[in-house]
């Protein structure tokens, strides 16, 4: 079965859901902020996504770090953050099997999934 990892209160989470379940393809949600977001789920992710694909530096999250922050990040401190403040993570990202998680959403992009 699918996962899906979202923020429920995120629009392009709530378009990625729609599309899933009028395709018919089942699937399971894991809510970032309120099912958390281990250092093992973390882990997990990374193996799949490259970290700096990870980030979501269009987030309120990301602007609001200070610049020094942003700058001296590197693989330690991205996942320290990732784990403090899950929002920074790109959302939805759709598990698709063992070894691909797509990372966004925009239409058509679950296209080529059958339910």
């Amino acid at each position: 079965m699918l996962t899906l990892y979202i923020i429920n209160t995120c629009d392009t989470c709530r378009k990625a859901r729609k599309a899933l379940e009028e395709k018919g393809i089942p699937f399971k949600t894991h809510d970032l902020r309120k099912d958390g977001l281990s250092a093992g789920l973390l882990e997990h992710i990374l193996e799949r996504v490259p970290l700096l694909d990870a980030l979501n530096k269009r987030s309120k999250t990301w602007r609001d770090l200070p610049q020094e922050e942003k700058d001296s990040l590197d693989a330690t401190s991205a996942r320290r953050l990732l784990l403090e403040q899950p929002t920074l993570l790109k959302r939805p990202l759709l598990e698709v099997d063992d070894d691909t998680i797509l990372v966004g959403y925009r239409d058509g992009d679950y296209d080529s999934l059958s339910g």
